[in-house]
């Protein structure tokens, strides 16, 4: 058995070692170093970009369940994960050059794989040997108008953005302070209080600061709403930021012992925790206007930034009109396609993808018929969604409302935790199906 991988994101890698790991020969594709989209910096694999969370672990929260569907498919992504953490409260977050290179190491070291530095321009499966298709949401060139060639063209554009990056020296730690909202876990956020006066200073600076050109667009701009720029979303309201990632709930200033008017979180980015990013702050701004507007930020007023946000644009199939629940075309059973560029949002969403399509291979590859996963899971509610015929298709994460409701359970907390258990349950039979 044998199976072409193009692209060694999160996807791709969680695919090509499943697979490898259960017999099948893999050839994988990567085109770093060779050439390099412009948001990606590094020759390693599964590189991070916009984040280094991988978000909640908590059974009873969306990200927690698909961590836990995960490791029940056989994930080889969350150990590694596990061992490059750096301190985040309640949720898993890496130190994203560790867990790139492990990443790496990890494929390399792997048998029945075959790895090409080399950009994949075509497409060419047989029944016998399928193509699964990880490129990730920025494939352009060749490769794209292979896939709108077999698509139809049924492809959407939208835009990206990425935080910026300061150094912990550089901090004004007068004013920032550790702490977790709601005291929970470890105080492993640092905190930037504004007061109204400070608030409404920057948030006038924001609102007419001057953005980045975008050369690479020739269309109307349509911005993702789960990775918002910040400028983008300070120009819908005043107090809008303030019930995004400036929300103050669950925090004191320690300074005046109540709570902030509103409030930046910075998370450690690497383990060492000398180098923070600016939680919910993606931006497109000059990045001479980075620098000056987000020093007006109480604490970053003399911040050293080590990287500033950019935009790029992201291409995404309309998979409800071409894909199968199988992960593959419609019209073309042996090319799957998984993750961001089918519409599972999110670095976990998009490396339980892999692990989805890598199954649905392997079934086929083996003679075997396997069906999707289960409604009641949260990997087969979001296979779900994306190949639901919908009027405007975008792209989704891992989140308690996709999940069949449960009406019988009032308490929030309750709720969560029935629907997790019964998720964790059903996915143990489903990934049974296949070892």
């Amino acid at each position: 058995m044998k199976v072409t991988v193009l692209g060694a994101g999160l996807a791709g890698c969680e695919a090509a070692l499943w697979l490898a790991n259960h017999g099948v020969a893999v050839a994988l594709y990567e085109q770093k170093p060779a050439k390099f989209s412009p948001a990606h910096k590094s020759e390693n694999f599964a590189e991070l970009i916009c984040s280094n969370s991988l978000k909640a672990e908590r059974p009873d929260s969306a990200s927690g369940l698909l961590k836990l569907e995960m490791r029940a498919m056989g994930s080889s992504l969350l150990p590694i994960a596990e061992k490059v953490r750096v301190a985040a409260g309640g949720a898993l977050a890496v130190d994203r050059d560790a867990f790139a290179a492990a990443v790496t190491r990890k494929v390399e070291e792997t048998e029945n794989i075959t790895l090409y530095r080399q950009e994949a321009t075509t497409l060419a499966p047989t029944p016998d040997a399928p193509v699964l298709v990880a490129t990730g949401p920025l494939t352009e060139g060749a490769l794209a108008e292979a896939i709108a060639g077999l698509t139809g063209g049924h492809r959407l554009s939208f835009y990206d953005a990425v935080a910026p990056i300061v150094t912990a020296e550089s901090l004004n730690y007068d004013k920032v302070f550790a702490a977790s909202r709601y005291g929970r876990g470890e105080a492993d956020y640092l905190n930037c209080p504004f007061n109204k006066a400070e608030y409404e200073e920057f948030y006038a600076a924001l609102s007419t600061a001057e953005r980045a050109p975008l050369h690479d667009f020739d269309g109307d701009l349509t911005v993702y709403e789960g990775c918002m720029p910040i400028e983008v979303m300070a120009g819908r309201g005043a107090d809008t930021m303030r019930y995004g990632p400036l929300r103050p709930v669950g925090l004191t200033d320690p300074r005046t012992g109540h709570r902030p008017w509103a409030n930046l979180q910075l998370r450690a980015e690497n383990a060492a925790r000398t180098l923070y990013n600016l939680v919910g702050f993606q931006t497109n701004l000059k990045w001479g206007e980075q620098k000056r507007v987000f020093s007006m930020i109480p604490g970053l007023e003399n911040a050293e930034f080590v990287r500033y946000g950019v935009m790029h644009r992201n291409t995404f199939l309309e998979s409800p009109a071409v894909l199968t629940p199988a992960l593959c075309l419609k019209e073309h059973p042996d090319v799957f396609f998984a993750g961001q560029i089918t519409g599972f949002e999110g670095y976990m969403e998009s490396a339980a993808s892999g692990l989805l399509a890598a199954r649905n291979i392997y079934a086929r590859l083996s003679g075997q018929v396997l069906p999707p996963p289960p409604a009641t899971t949260m990997c087969g509610a979001l296979v779900g969604y994306i190949t639901t015929p919908t009027k405007d298709f975008q792209p989704m994460g891992a989140n308690m409302g996709i999940l069949p409701p449960r009406h019988d359970i009032r308490d929030k907390r309750e709720r969560y935790a029935a629907l997790s258990a019964l998720a964790q349950a059903d996915m143990a039979a489903w990934a049974a199906k296949i070892q």
